[in-house]
């Protein structure tokens, strides 16, 4: 009987996250909805970890020819943390679709931040950065939830550089990212209408950087890498030794 018991309790212990299954530490992701793209496709976060953790966004996907972030985005669905960890698989499910960079209006989400934008071009245009800052619904939805969490760090998934760019408040993040990834780091300025531009301007206390993760696919010993990666950083953070 007491062998029996032990079977069973077992796979529980295995779920139960470390101190006890308390409701700061979610067993499940909670999946959120955020809103939809232009062309309807819905938009979610992922959120995970301690909710009195320190805050953290990932966003896996913003170009929609530059995705192989949703496979890091996917497995950071399963870790324990205790981070508030926030996670949006694909923000441009219509460039995604399409085969794309841009949305499905032909702009560039990273281009669309209010940040040092700069009219000009037209849709579908490689860099074409909308009539406006913030026209379209998939900025807006990622500027929205950024004022609501007001994450300590966003990372954005890019391709293909292989690299880490941060520049300003969010270099020593991004530097801690680097080693702990084994990328090589690449302080350089912000580029005009860029996401984390805005962020680094607008949100004091933050910071917001991008990883350029290789061509291709991702094997999964790469994406393990760069789950360490999120969580190496997250720790920093609320060791207070990311700054």
């Amino acid at each position: 009987m007491r062998r029996l018991l032990l079977a069973a309790l077992v796979p529980l212990m295995l779920l139960a996250p470390a101190g006890g299954a308390t409701a700061a530490h979610r067993l499940r992701a909670e999946r959120i909805s955020l809103g939809r793209s232009e062309g309807g496709r819905l938009i979610v976060a992922v959120r995970m970890g301690n909710p009195q953790g320190v805050p953290v966004l990932v966003v896996g996907c913003i170009h929609g020819t530059e995705c192989a972030g949703i496979a890091i985005a996917r497995a950071l669905e399963r870790v324990r943390t205790k981070l508030d960890l926030w996670v949006i698989p694909n923000l441009n499910p219509d460039g995604y679709a399409l085969g794309r960079r841009q949305n499905g209006r032909g702009v560039d989400l990273n281009a669309n931040w209010s940040s040092g934008w700069r009219g000009g071009g037209r849709p579908w245009d490689t860099y074409y950065p909308g009539p406006r800052p913030f026209s379209e619904r998939e900025t807006r939805i990622a500027r929205n939830l950024i004022l609501r969490i007001r994450p300590r760090v966003t990372i954005w998934f890019h391709q293909h550089m292989n690299l880490v760019w941060a520049w300003g408040q969010s270099s020593p993040a991004g530097r801690v990212y680097a080693r702990a990834s084994g990328l090589r780091f690449y302080h350089h300025p912000w580029l005009d209408g860029t996401a984390p531009n805005w962020q680094n301007h607008h949100l004091p206390g933050t910071a917001s950087f991008v990883v350029e993760l290789p061509a291709g696919s991702l094997s999964p010993a790469q994406v393990r890498g760069h789950v360490h990666a999120v969580l190496v950083l997250g720790a920093a953070l609320s060791r207070g030794t990311a700054r």
